[in-house]
């Protein structure tokens, strides 16, 4: 069978223009083709686009329900409202400090390394207009415009500051010297939180703020015992030669919710142990004499300290004094359900008229279920967030 070339018959003219039309035929044809693929990619896209955008409006919206809510703060105005630098201010004392003056309104910058403090600790407040929390260490200068510093950074539990006992003493010397040179140029005020260890063994009982001590200046403990005191010294030399203005506080025992677990002074090691029914170790006899406040009673002083006129170094601490061998059995009745609370504290007034308010045995039972709750964690969820008497 012979195959038949449809522009065989046809002249050079007709076969050119029958081309012409096929191939213009053909054009139209790709072109409409192209066009409706082009139309389906396009939709596709919008498609895409369209579902992204949903989707982002939704997670919008979610985000708007689940809104972070910030503990209430009072409102101060610019001539009222503070800006306040708390070194150490993710650690146990200084975290509730932060509590109590962002509650009071005024505006906190946190500064510290983690060493010993926790982020955990004052999370419910970042994000907050007001606050403000920087990785930092203050063996290195600072510059930012403050009114008033609390110098709270430096470990204070023995297990921490032994374990480097020259980054210890550069936190209490160098750090100290750098806050001092940051309040000198603003013109604040600073307040540095020493201790009683500055004491060191005393032979006299109790210390007034008069008792220049019994030290040992090379023991293990020397590294915090001696750092605070040069720090005190740094803190008076600056005064008397630049008049930068000064608060000195000397602080005791202090114990409460966010204590670390692995504290290793009495309070954490008594309820532990207790609460993992263990028995409670105590060295010597137990006769040897201790007090101990809460902590929201040394904040109160602390602010009382920073607020007032005086300039002298002043005892922070609860008047009140129980043998170890008391204090454990204090705790051990307390874990095991025992929640009697006593009436025989007095108050300690002092020229600043503070006093500590919260007794022991309530105290205790805030720290007990506080560690209590520490032990059954098993998540990151759970706000560290517990509005304290008096505020803090």
């Amino acid at each position: 069978m012979r195959f038949s070339y449809p522009f065989r018959n046809c002249t050079v003219k007709n076969k050119f223009m029958a081309i012409t039309v096929f191939g213009l035929i053909l054009i139209v044809w790709f072109g409409n083709f192209s066009h409706s693929v082009g139309e389906i990619e396009r939709r596709s896209v919008n498609n895409d686009l369209f579902n992204e955008i949903e989707n982002l409006k939704r997670r919008v919206q979610e985000l708007e329900h689940g809104q972070k809510v910030y503990p209430e703060v009072k409102f101060l105005n610019v001539k009222d409202r503070k800006r306040i630098l708390i070194t150490g201010g993710a650690g146990f004392v200084g975290s509730h400090l932060v509590d109590r003056l962002m509650i009071e309104g005024h505006e906190v910058t946190v500064v510290d390394n983690f060493f010993t403090g926790r982020k955990r600790n004052v999370e419910h407040w970042i994000g907050h207009e007001n606050f403000e929390l920087l990785n930092h260490d203050v063996i290195n200068p600072l510059f930012i415009e403050v009114d008033q510093v609390y110098h709270l950074a430096s470990p204070a539990s023995p297990p921490n500051y032994m374990y480097n006992p020259v980054k210890t003493i550069k936190t209490n010397t160098i750090g100290t010297n750098n806050m001092l040179g940051l309040t000198k140029r603003v013109r604040g005020r600073l307040l540095l939180a020493s201790t009683s260890e500055v004491y060191g063994d005393p032979e006299i009982h109790p210390q007034n703020e008069d008792y220049w001590g019994h030290v040992n200046p090379i023991g293990p403990r020397a590294c915090y015992d001696e750092g605070k005191r040069v720090a005190e010294t740094m803190c008076y030399a600056y005064h008397r030669q630049d008049g930068t203005e000064i608060r000195v506080a000397r602080i005791f025992n202090t114990f409460g919710p966010r204590m670390h677990l692995n504290d290793g002074r009495v309070v954490s090691n008594f309820i532990l142990q207790s609460l993992q029914d263990q028995p409670i170790t105590i060295y010597g006899e137990g006769k040897q004499t201790r007090s101990f406040q809460y902590v929201s009673d040394l904040v109160d002083g602390l602010i009382r300290l920073m607020n007032s006129n005086y300039s002298m170094p002043v005892n922070i601490g609860n008047p009140d004094e129980y043998t170890i061998g008391d204090f454990a059995k204090i705790i051990k009745g307390l874990v095991g359900g025992n929640r009697k609370e006593s009436q025989i504290l007095q108050e300690l007034k002092t020229i600043l008229g503070w006093s500590p308010k919260v007794q022991l045995e309530v105290g205790l039972n805030r720290t007990i279920e506080y560690f209590r709750n520490e032990l059954r964690r098993t998540t990151l969820d759970g706000r560290h967030f517990t509005k304290l008497p008096g505020g803090a």
